[in-house]
C-alpha cells in the first residue's frame, strides 16, 4: 500500500468511510478519460472515414456500412460490461480486483485499435471495432467498480462528476486526436493515449484485494443467473434502471436526428457546422455544472430532488425544441440540455452507486446498470423513424422524448432506501 493510498487497511467487500484525495480521483478520472479517448476518435471520425473507403463495390452505402459495424460494437458492448464486472468481482490476484482487468483492457484495446487501423475491408473492420468494445470495456466495467469500492457515499457525487467531465474531454481528446493525426496515425494516437491515461491509477494506488475465501464457489448456473436482478427482491435498483434508461432515451431521440432537423425543419444554412456549434454550447453548460452539481449533492446529502429537476429541465428543454422550431431556440435548448445533462451524470451515478444490493457483485451490478446507457442507442432508431416519418415529424418526435424524459425524472420519486 503507498502513502498515498486514501484506503489502508479496509477489506474489499468494506463499506467505505475514509474519504479518497484529490490524486486518486485525478488518476481514476484520467483512466476514465483514457477509454473514451479510444472509443469516441474511432466512433467521431476515423470509422466513417474507414466506410467511406470501404463501401464502393460491396453493394453497401458508406452510411449503412458505419452502421453495422457500430451496431455490432453495440451488441459487444451490451454483453462486455456486464459480463467483465462480474468477472473483476471475482478477482483475487495480488494485485486486487479492480486493476488486472483496468491493465489487460486497456492494453487490449490499445492493440485492438491498433488492429483496426489496418483493416482491409468491411470484415476486417466490423471484427476489430468489436475487438476494441470488448476490451475497453474490460477496463470501463472495472474503473466504475472502483468507485463504490473506495469512495464513501457522501464523496461519490463529487467523484462521479469529476469522472463526467473526464469523460466529456475524452470524447473531445479522442475527435482532436483522430482529426489531427488521420488513418492510421489517428487510430495508433488514440491507442497509446489509452494505454499511457491509466498508468499513473494502476501504478501509484494499491488496489484491494479479495480474499480467496470470500469468494463463491464457481458455478455456471449460479453465474449466469446472477444477471438478472429481480425488481421485485431490488426494487430501488430497479426503479434506479428505469430512470437512467428512459432519461438516456429522451437524450438518444434529441441527438439522432439533430442534423436533419436543422437541414430539414429549419433549413439552417450550414447543418455540420451547426450541429458543432449546437455540441460546442451543450459542452461547456455540461462541465461547467458536472462537478458542482455532484458536489452539491454530497454538501446536502441528498440525491432525489437533484436527479428529479435535472430530469424536468432536460424535459423542458427538449419541448423547446419541439414548440420553438428556430435556431436561437436550439441554442437555448442545447444550453439548458447541458445544464441539466451534467447535474444527471454526476449525481445519477452516485445514486446508482447507493442502490447496490451486494459489496461482493458491485461490478456486476454496475455493468447490469450500464446497459441503461447503451440500450437507449439501440432503441432510439427504432422508436424516432416511424414518428418521423408517419406519425408527425420532428414536433412530435422532440415532445415524445420530453414525455419520456419527464417519466423518468418524476420516477426516481419510487426509490425508497435513497434521501
Amino acid at each position: 500500500m503507498t502513502a498515498a493510498d486514501p484506503v489502508a487497511d479496509v477489506g474489499a467487500l468494506a463499506e467505505p468511510v475514509e474519504r479518497v484525495g484529490r490524486g486518486w480521483t485525478s488518476a481514476l478520472s484520467l483512466a476514465n478519460g483514457a477509454i473514451w479517448v479510444g472509443w469516441y476518435g474511432p466512433l467521431q471520425i476515423l470509422l466513417a472515414s474507414q466506410a467511406e473507403d470501404f463501401a464502393p463495390g460491396t453493394g453497401m452505402s458508406k452510411e449503412t456500412m458505419l452502421a453495422w459495424v457500430t451496431g455490432a460494437g453495440a451488441v459487444v458492448s451490451l454483453v462486455a460490461n456486464p459480463l467483465f464486472g462480474a468477472l473483476s468481482d471475482r478477482t483475487t490476484a495480488l494485485w486486487g480486483r479492480r486493476t488486472p482487468w483496468i491493465v489487460a483492457g486497456s492494453a487490449g484495446g490499445a492493440l485492438s485499435l491498433l488492429l483496426l487501423a489496418g483493416a482491409g475491408g468491411v470484415w476486417t473492420m466490423a471484427a476489430g471495432w468489436c475487438l476494441v468494445q470488448l476490451t475497453l470495456n474490460a477496463a470501463f466495467a472495472a474503473i466504475t467498480a472502483a468507485v463504490p469500492d473506495r469512495v464513501p457515499r457522501l464523496q461519490r457525487g463529487s467523484v462521479g462528476g469529476w469522472l463526467g467531465a473526464a469523460q466529456i474531454l475524452g470524447v473531445v481528446g479522442g475527435t482532436g486526436l483522430a482529426t489531427a493525426a488521420g488513418g492510421v496515425g489517428g487510430y495508433a494516437a488514440c491507442a497509446v493515449f489509452t494505454l499511457v491515461g491509466v498508468l499513473p491509477y494502476v501504478l501509484r494506488y494499491q488496489d484491494l484485494r479479495l480474499p480467496a475465501s470470500a469468494r463463491p464457489a464457481w458455478s455456471w448456473r449460479t453465474f449466469a443467473a446472477s444477471f438478472w436482478l429481480s425488481p421485485h427482491r431490488h426494487p430501488d435498483l430497479a426503479w434506479a434502471w428505469l430512470t437512467r434508461f428512459l432519461i438516456n432515451l429522451s437524450n438518444a431521440l434529441v441527438l439522432l436526428y439533430l442534423l436533419y432537423y436543422l437541414r430539414d425543419r429549419l433549413h439552417y444554412d450550414d447543418p455540420e457546422n451547426g450541429v458543432l456549434i449546437l455540441t460546442a454550447v451543450n459542452g461547456v453548460t455540461l462541465l461547467a455544472t458536472v462537478v458542482v452539481g455532484g458536489v452539491w449533492s454530497d454538501r446536502v446529502g441528498r440525491r432525489k430532488p437533484f436527479v428529479i429537476w435535472s430530469g424536468v429541465l432536460m424535459a423542458v428543454a427538449t419541448a423547446v425544441l419541439s414548440g420553438w422550431q428556430t435556431w436561437p431556440g436550439a441554442i437555448v435548448a442545447a444550453a439548458v440540455l447541458g445544464i441539466g445533462f451534467g447535474v444527471f451524470t454526476s449525481v445519477d451515478f452516485a445514486l446508482m452507486t447507493d442502490v447496490l444490493p451486494k459489496a461482493m457483485d458491485r461490478g456486476k451490478d454496475l455493468g447490469v446498470i450500464n446497459v441503461a446507457n447503451a440500450l437507449p442507442q439501440v432503441a432510439a432508431p427504432a422508436l424516432a423513424a416511424p414518428i418521423v416519418t408517419y406519425l408527425g415529424g420532428y414536433r412530435v418526435l422532440y415532445l415524445v422524448a420530453a414525455v419520456i424524459g419527464l417519466a423518468g425524472a418524476l420516477l426516481v420519486g419510487r426509490i425508497r432506501g435513497v434521501e
